[in-house]
């Protein structure tokens, strides 16, 4: 089971907003060198929405072929429409992904019946490991406990990740899932991470490891070993950091923090824009607290 600190990782852009390819050259060798458990390309915070098809391919395939095999690759290949979908799954897999993250179709609002059909159809369409994506304060539909407990009783669907921080609700499906079945849960908060691998989760699709990849990697591998004092005393000098990357909505405010580490262009594609300049210097402190701005891409390029 992959398990660990999974970077949800940004998508580098141009001036303009043309892909960065040679930026996310750079991210993914940051992540390889500094314990990533593994890549998880367009998502959310590889800004998916306004990525056109060819382009979310392209990310895809270049991902996987820079990382060869360095590091395990998931693929964002969700979509509102179920076809869709599966051709984004079909694709991946052709391309060596290691596995897909698909998220709950968003705007359509289907029933929890709609949603088990969804999945499965997914999953039956494309033998590919799959990772459900429940993030109910974007997509407005909620993947339910007894959904996934249905929906974990087909083969490749392998695990979930959960953006609710919901921590009792993470308690009673670890308490539901099949004592003989591995699933994999990853929170998708950095926030509540710490709390989510120390109730059975076994990581995080993290936001903040785009900064701060070891420091992120180091609290699962304390709290996946047991060692809470470690964990909670990492996890401390990244709490400003986890809060200051959602003063606006993802990715803006870590996409800036980057930029002013060196790492990429401020740039995103609208309806996104740049974080406000009354948020700067809160992230800059934020950056200083982590220890992250010590090992910044123009120091550790020096």
């Amino acid at each position: 089971m992959l398990a660990g600190s999974l970077v949800a990782i940004v998508t580098p852009m141009q001036q303009g907003g043309a892909l960065d390819l040679d930026a996310l050259h750079r991210l993914i060798d940051f992540h390889v060198a500094n314990g990533t458990a593994g890549i998880v390309v367009v998502g959310t915070t590889g800004e998916s929405p306004t990525v056109d098809v060819d382009e979310h391919c392209r990310l895809i395939q270049t991902t996987i072929e820079h990382a060869a095999r360095r590091v395990p690759v998931i693929a964002g290949t969700g979509g509102n429409s179920t076809a869709e979908a599966i051709a984004l799954t079909r694709f991946a897999k052709s391309a060596g992904a290691h596995g897909c993250l698909s998220v709950v179709p968003y705007y359509n609002k289907p029933t929890q019946e709609g949603l088990y059909r969804h999945f499965r159809t997914i999953a039956e369409a494309v033998d590919v490991p799959l990772y459900l994506y429940n993030v109910p304060s974007r997509t407005v539909a909620d993947l339910g406990n007894e959904t996934i407990l249905r929906l974990a009783e087909i083969p490749n669907i392998v695990g979930l990740k959960d953006a609710t921080s919901d921590l009792p609700r993470l308690v009673d499906l670890v308490n539901r899932l099949p004592g003989g079945r591995e699933f994999a849960l990853y929170s998708g908060n950095d926030d509540t991470a710490l709390a989510f691998m120390l109730h059975g989760g076994h990581g995080v699709v993290s936001v903040t490891a785009n900064i701060a990849p070891r420091q992120v990697a180091d609290v699962c591998r304390a709290a996946l070993a047991g060692d809470v004092a470690a964990a909670r005393r990492q996890n401390a000098r990244l709490a400003s950091l986890h809060a200051a990357l959602f003063v606006e909505a993802n990715p803006i405010p870590v996409k800036w923090a980057l930029a002013e580490l060196g790492w990429i262009r401020n740039e995103l594609r609208l309806p996104l824009t740049p974080l406000s300049p009354r948020f700067h210097d809160a992230v800059r402190r934020a950056l200083g607290d982590s220890g992250c701005a010590e090992t910044s891409a123009l120091k550790a390029h020096s």
